[in-house]
C-alpha cells in the first residue's frame, strides 16, 4: 500500500471559543513538569511554558491544592494524587482490570516480560506492565509512550491508519528525526535516521521499513520487533479484539537476545499467546460486574477533596482561603476527568456535570476544552477519555516506590512533632528501615537507610508482627530468641503475644527502652489498598523528654495523620502500578 508523502508539520488548531484558559494552562505546566521527570525549578517552568510568573504561580498553588503537586524550596513536584487522572482513564478503559490479571498469568508462565498497549496518536502507550526482574529486562512504564515504529504493537495498529493518519506520522518523522519527543526510548540510530529521510531505507523503524513491517503484520496476524527500541531488545505482539472486532489493545512477550533471538521468539511464545489473547477476547465479551473491579472513586480521602462528593464545599473553601492564588475555573476542569471511570467509559454532558456537581455550562466549557487538547474524544454526544491523559505524570509516578512516596510525608511530620521519624519494612526476623527523617537535637536518634534490628523489640516491628496471620507469627515467635537487649525487654515467650494483640486492638505500639536505654519509640501501620500492613512508621524521642502518657497525647495523632496521608497516596498510585516497599 502506498503512502502519501511526508508533509510539514501544520500549526495545531486555535482553541475554540469555548475553552477554559485557566484549564489550558495548568495542562501546560502540568505536561512540561512530566516531562521534566516530575521535578522542575518554578523558574524552568515560566520559561518552558512561555507564562508570566504570577501566571504559573497561581497554576501552582491551585494544583497543590488539589493535591497534584506539591512545592519544594523552588522546585514544583508531581504528587501521587495526580494519579487519579489516569486512573480515571484505566478504569474506564478496563483493559487492566479485565485483561491485567491473565497478562500476568502468562508471563509468569513463560517467565517473561508481558505488556499491554494501546495507539495513542501515531505512538503507542503501555496500560499494563508485567516485569521479569533481570540484569537486563524492560524498564518501561504504564503511561510511557513509544513511536509506532519502534516496537511490535505499533504495526498492528498502523494498519488501521487512513491518509491522515499516514500524513501526520511522516511529518512528526520529518519533524522529530532523533525521536525527542518520545523519552521512554534511546534515540534512533544514524543510519535509521539517514535512511528515513529518503523514505526508502530498509530498516525496520524507516518509513519504507515500517510500511513493510504494517503489510507482514496484517498477513501474519502478529507483529514482531527485533531490536527496533535498542540492541537486545526483542518482542512478539498479537493484536486483542472487542466484540465488534476492533483492535482494541495489543499484547506482547517481550525478551532479549541472551534468551531467545527474534527468529526464536515466535515459536517460543506465540502459542501461549494466542491462548491468552483468546481468553482476554472473551473477558471482553463478558458483561462487566461492578464489584470485580473496584474504581478509583473507592479511594478514601482525608478530607473532602477534588474527587468527594463535598467537592462544592470544598472548592469554596479552598477559595476562601487561599483567594486569587486558587483557579476555580481550573480545578473544576481537572475534576471532571475524574467523572469517567469504572462502568463509565463514556458519559453525556449531563451525567459529567451529576457526577461533579459542576453547572453544566461549566462541565461543557471543560468538556470541550479537554477533548480540543485530545484528552477526551467525543461522537458529538458521548465523551470518553483517551490514553492521553496518562501523559499527565503517570509513567513518573507509577515508578514511584513506598520509600519515595512516604518521604515529603515524614518531612511534615517532623516538622510537626521535632522528633526522628522513620519507615520500615519486615524483612525476616528483623525490620529494615527504608525511609528516615532526622531531626537536629543535641541528643538524637542516629539511624542510617538499610539498618536492621530485630522486630520483637521495636514498635515498628511489633505494628508489623501484629498485622501477621496467626501461623506465620507463631512461626515466627517460634524462631525468635527474646534476648535481653536492656533492662525493660520483654522476653516473656508468654506474654509477648498478649502484647502483640493489644497492638493489634489499640492500631499502635509503644515501646519504652527496650532496644536501647533512655530511647522511646511509637509507631502506627501503614496498610495497602487491601487493608494488609506494608509498612510501620514511627518517632523515636529520648524518655526524659516526656513521660509515655504525654508522649502518646502529642505524638499519636500526627503519627496518625502521617499514616493516614501516606495510605492515600499509597491507595491512588498503587490501583494500577505495583509499588516496590524498597
Amino acid at each position: 500500500m502506498t503512502q502519501p508523502a511526508a508533509t510539514t508539520p501544520s500549526a495545531p488548531p486555535p482553541p475554540p471559543p469555548e475553552a477554559v484558559g485557566p484549564l489550558m494552562r495548568s495542562l501546560s505546566v502540568l505536561r512540561e513538569l512530566a516531562a521534566g521527570g516530575g521535578r522542575q525549578p518554578v523558574g524552568d517552568l515560566v520559561r518552558r511554558t512561555d507564562l508570566a510568573r504570577s501566571t504559573v504561580d497561581r497554576v501552582l498553588s491551585t494544583l497543590a491544592r488539589l493535591g497534584y503537586v506539591r512545592i519544594e524550596g523552588r522546585d514544583a513536584v508531581l504528587a501521587p494524587r495526580l494519579l487519579e487522572l489516569g486512573n480515571a482513564y484505566l478504569a474506564a478503559s478496563e483493559l487492566p482490570d479485565r485483561l491485567g490479571p491473565l497478562a500476568d498469568r502468562l508471563a509468569d508462565e513463560l517467565d517473561e516480560s508481558v505488556s499491554l498497549a494501546v495507539p495513542d496518536g501515531d505512538g503507542v502507550r503501555f496500560v499494563h506492565q508485567a516485569t521479569r526482574r533481570r540484569a537486563m529486562s524492560l524498564a518501561f512504564r504504564i503511561g510511557d509512550l513509544l513511536p509506532a515504529e519502534r516496537g511490535a504493537p505499533g504495526a498492528l495498529f498502523a494498519d488501521h491508519w487512513d491518509a491522515a493518519d499516514w500524513r501526520r506520522w511522516r511529518a512528526r518523522r520529518a519533524a522529530d528525526p532523533t525521536d525527542a519527543g518520545f523519552p521512554a526510548v534511546p534515540p534512533r540510530h544514524a543510519a535509521d535516521r539517514a535512511d528515513d529521510s529518503a523514505g526508502q531505507g530498509p530498516d525496520a523503524a524507516s518509513a519504507a521499513g515500517f510500511e513493510a513491517r504494517v503489510a507482514a503484520a496484517r498477513d501474519a496476524g502478529w507483529s514482531l520487533d527485533d531490536q527496533l527500541i535498542e540492541p537486545g531488545l526483542v518482542a512478539v505482539a498479537v493484536p486483542v479484539r472487542d466484540t465488534a472486532g476492533r483492535t482494541v489493545c495489543a499484547l506482547s512477550v517481550v525478551s532479549h537476545t541472551s534468551r531467545l533471538s527474534a527468529a526464536e521468539l515466535p515459536d517460543a511464545v506465540l502459542p501461549r499467546l494466542r491462548e491468552t489473547v483468546s481468553a482476554m477476547e472473551y473477558a471482553l465479551s463478558l458483561p462487566r460486574d461492578a464489584a470485580s473491579a473496584p474504581d478509583t472513586a473507592s479511594v478514601p480521602d482525608t478530607e473532602p477533596g477534588p474527587s468527594h462528593p463535598a467537592h462544592a464545599t470544598w472548592m469554596r473553601a479552598s477559595k476562601q482561603e487561599l483567594g486569587p492564588e486558587f483557579v476555580e475555573s481550573m480545578a473544576r476542569g481537572l475534576i471532571t476527568l475524574t467523572a469517567f471511570g469504572a462502568g463509565r467509559a463514556e458519559l453525556p454532558l449531563t451525567a459529567v456535570a451529576e457526577a461533579t456537581g459542576l453547572a453544566r455550562a461549566t462541565a461543557r466549557r471543560a468538556l470541550i476544552t479537554l477533548e480540543h487538547l485530545g484528552y477526551l474524544a467525543t461522537d458529538g454526544k458521548l465523551f470518553r477519555p483517551t490514553p492521553k491523559v496518562l501523559e499527565l505524570g503517570f509513567a513518573h509516578l507509577s515508578g514511584l516506590t513506598l520509600p519515595a512516596i512516604a518521604q515529603p510525608h515524614l518531612v511534615a511530620l517532623v516538622e510537626r512533632v521535632h522528633d526522628s521519624a522513620s519507615m520500615a519494612v519486615l524483612s525476616g526476623e528483623d525490620i529494615q528501615y527504608v525511609a528516615r527523617v532526622p531531626t537536629v537535637r543535641i541528643m538524637s536518634v542516629n539511624i542510617t537507610l538499610g539498618t536492621r534490628f530485630p522486630a520483637y523489640p521495636t514498635s515498628m516491628g511489633r505494628v508489623l508482627l501484629a498485622d501477621l496471620p496467626p501461623a506465620e507469627l507463631s512461626a515466627r515467635l517460634a524462631l525468635t530468641d527474646l534476648a535481653p537487649l536492656t533492662r525493660h525487654t520483654v522476653t516473656d515467650p508468654g506474654r509477648f503475644p498478649a502484647l502483640l494483640e493489644e497492638v493489634r486492638s489499640h492500631g499502635y505500639a509503644l515501646v519504652d527502652e527496650e532496644l536501647e536505654e533512655g530511647l522511646r519509640s511509637l509507631a502506627v501501620p501503614v496498610r495497602d489498598r487491601t487493608g494488609r500492613v506494608v509498612s510501620a512508621v514511627n518517632v523515636s524521642t529520648h524518655a526524659g523528654r516526656c513521660t509515655a502518657d504525654e508522649a502518646r497525647e502529642t505524638l499519636l495523632p500526627a503519627l496518625r495523620t502521617a499514616a493516614s496521608d501516606i495510605e492515600a497516596d499509597l491507595w491512588v498510585a498503587g490501583r494500577y502500578a505495583r509499588i516496590p516497599v524498597l
